[in-house]
């Protein structure tokens, strides 16, 4: 956990924040691995949640490329709004039913369904991508860049609204991190869109050094097997999944974070007493918790501290073999054609539409896909199959 305020250590300019992750949020990164079409998944934390007195024991469960590299900008093809509608049910089959209940979608579920809803249908019925070589190197280095600024430690905990608590606490120290030092990493996001509970964990947010800017800059870095920048639709992917993450940020500074209808969706109890590694945590963060309710309520107050994200994000790529910088994408947050294809996804997740495959002229993604042999898409031509000259971009959300 971030632990970027009130202690002595703080003075410390060497001070590394903690971060702590349950054994059950490990499994849960292990088991989101699998979902992940485009990136590698980082620290995700699961969603589950009681308005009722008893508690809740966890389960097992537009774009301008600035090259900044003497590497090509390779034009191969590897993998690497309407107005708000109101939805007052999911279908009881539905996929969110079935697989995200009291979970909640994560911004690699929508990024994941927009590569293909196909690949991700297969993914929840078949079993998960598989970890390939270069997802793992991608999870290393992210996990290299995690370490700079943050420090895991464990804390063991028995019910979901301990854990819940966790997520809240590593958002709080997090933002206290950006505040006091000007930069966070691996920050989980809760919050509401499109009338869906989503999660995340954005890659990277900076301050931007002009003093009369408030506004945090959100970035996300994605590793690359080969030394050339992707192709379009992994670069519209990536932009989706920041665009995802700026969509959630605002609403919470926007204080659009409604507690009540939390606690009842998640089934948690908002008066369970936390265990005591989690009060000493809400201590040494400045404030004190004895209940999921108090993290909460100063999750919310912490939220109203912040200024909306900065319309301008970045996407950055890099060569998993030295590090070196391929290439930067810098794009402005476009709300409409978020939300469009958020609401397209989300007919898939609710059961309001059967799942698509991509357009023709993205076909190739097929000769990249582990389902390919039983998709009705895949007939193993030289045009599905595709130019292999990219790869795939590491990096979940």
């Amino acid at each position: 956990m971030a632990e970027t305020s009130s202690s002595s250590e703080d003075q410390n300019p060497n001070h590394i924040p903690i971060e702590i992750i349950s054994d059950d949020e490990m499994a849960f990164i292990e088991a989101a691995l699998a979902f992940a079409s485009t990136r590698t998944c980082s620290a995700i934390r699961s969603s589950s949640c009681s308005s009722s007195p008893s508690k809740s024991p966890l389960h097992n469960n537009a774009l301008s490329i600035t090259v900044v590299s003497k590497r090509s900008l390779s034009s191969g093809s590897d993998i690497e709004d309407l107005p708000p509608r109101k939805r007052n049910h999911t279908l009881p089959d539905s996929f969110l039913r079935r697989f995200r209940n009291r979970r909640g979608l994560s911004v690699t579920d929508i990024t994941s369904t927009e590569w293909c809803p196909k690949q991700m249908e297969f993914s929840l019925l078949l079993g998960g991508r598989k970890v390939n070589q270069a997802m793992r190197a991608g999870i290393a280095r992210h996990a290299k860049l995690e370490q700079e600024v943050l420090k895991r430690v464990e804390v063991k905990i028995k019910y979901q609204e301990d854990l819940w608590a966790l997520k809240f606490l590593n958002f709080i120290n997090g933002v206290n991190q950006l505040l006091f030092e000007g930069m966070t990493r691996e920050l989980p996001v809760i919050g509401f869109a499109e009338d869906i509970w989503m999660v995340g964990v954005i890659d990277e947010i900076r301050m931007p050094l002009k003093q009369n800017d408030h506004n945090p800059i959100l970035i996300d870095t994605k590793t690359r097997a080969r030394d050339t920048l992707p192709a379009e639709p992994q670069r519209r992917n990536g932009r989706l999944q920041l665009m995802c993450y700026k969509y959630l940020w605002d609403n919470l500074v926007a204080d659009n974070f409604p507690s009540n209808i939390f606690f009842t969706y998640f089934g948690l109890n908002p008066q369970h007493n936390l265990c005591e590694d989690l009060k000493v945590t809400s201590a040494d963060s400045g404030f004190s918790a004895s209940t999921l309710d108090d993290v909460v309520r100063y999750y919310r107050n912490t939220c109203r501290m912040l200024a909306p994200a900065h319309d301008q994000l970045l996407l950055r790529y890099e060569y998993q073999k030295d590090h070196s910088l391929l290439g930067e994408d810098k794009f402005t947050y476009d709300h409409d054609w978020l939300t469009n294809q958020i609401r397209s996804c989300l007919e898939f997740w609710l059961g309001e539409q059967e799942a698509t495959y991509p357009p023709e002229d993205e076909r190739w993604k097929c000769g990249y896909c582990q389902f390919a042999p039983v998709c009705p898409a895949y007939n193993g031509s030289k045009e599905t199959m595709g130019p292999k000259s990219n790869d795939l971009n590491i990096k979940e959300g």
